[in-house]
């Protein structure tokens, strides 16, 4: 598994944002992105629960990172969840995505949220469009913070 880079301020991501989740990605051989992220209690909707809304942003920032070795710059369309078990804090959860269909302006992607004991907490499909030109430009001079730090 090879480890993707983080950027600074990004809510799932970034490493000096505040309040932000500060997850770390990793692709392995066949392009397939994993996170494995513990929420706090900080993080939970219900009580003992991983509001839905985090578990919708690991989710999409997964998706998303599936085209990194591709060099692609994707904002999301569209995505769709379902939410098939509680999802708890304080356990580690892991969400796995790949790539499913790439066409000449539109990306798609497909993952799953796994709870700690291997059930599916939530599952995704998301459509993601290419950046233009002069915004990739743009985005890729932002995001010139981007590197890959070891693991604690």
């Amino acid at each position: 598994m090879q480890k993707q880079p983080n950027s600074q301020m990004c809510f799932v991501c970034g490493l000096e944002n505040p309040i932000g989740l500060k997850a770390s990605f990793y692709e392995d051989e066949d392009g397939r992105v994993t996170v494995t992220w513990t929420p706090g209690e900080e993080h939970q909707g219900y009580p003992g629960l991983l509001h839905g809304g985090i578990a919708a942003a690991l989710l999409d920032e997964a998706l998303g990172r599936t085209v990194i070795g591709r060099d692609l710059w994707l904002v999301t369309a569209k995505m769709e969840i379902r939410y098939r078990n509680p999802i708890p804090i304080g356990e580690p959860l892991t969400v796995v995505a790949e790539l499913t269909r790439v066409r000449s302006r539109i990306v798609e992607a497909r993952g799953e949220l796994r709870l700690s004991d291997g059930r599916i907490g939530a599952e995704a499909n998301a459509v993601y469009v290419r950046l233009p030109e002069e915004r990739k430009e743009a985005m890729m001079q932002a995001l010139a913070y981007w590197k890959v730090v070891p693991d604690d």
